[in-house]
């Protein structure tokens, strides 16, 4: 079946069963990767979008049951593109410097790219788990 969804303000037909979750449209079909799998239950969150404004878990909403609500995903309120690139490059710092400056953290972090432009919450973020950080055995 076709559907007409509305994601982000931008009108898509999808050839999907009505009972295909939403979570799989947006990432396989739309290509919209920001809106992660977790649990695959409504549990943990990973899911969540809006739909006319409302938190839902899209892991378990059929796509037949959006009708003409909006749906909303982090795509359009954070990006979170850069999200992965930036954690596995904080956590490799962190592993060898347990207690990096600013200096260490900027080159640690060169060549990460954020179009948020986040960069000074990164690295107040980084020097915050600095204080938290466990060493694990290698």
């Amino acid at each position: 079946m076709t559907f007409s969804i509305t994601v982000n303000g931008t009108k898509h037909d999808v050839d999907v069963g009505g009972g295909t979750p939403l979570l799989w449209v947006l990432r396989d079909v739309l290509g919209m990767t920001g809106t992660k799998y977790g649990c695959g239950i409504a549990q943990c969150g990973a899911c969540t979008v809006h739909i006319d404004g409302n938190p839902v878990r899209s892991c378990l909403l059929p796509v037949g049951a959006i009708g003409s609500r909006g749906v909303t995903t982090i795509e359009v309120i954070q990006c979170g593109y850069c999200q992965s690139g930036q954690i596995m490059s904080a956590a490799a710092l962190l592993a060898k410097n347990p207690h990096p400056d600013d200096a260490d953290i900027n080159a640690a972090m060169a060549g990460n790219i954020c179009r948020c432009g986040t960069y000074v919450r990164i690295r107040e973020a980084i020097k915050s788990a600095a204080g938290d950080v466990v060493r694990r055995p290698s």
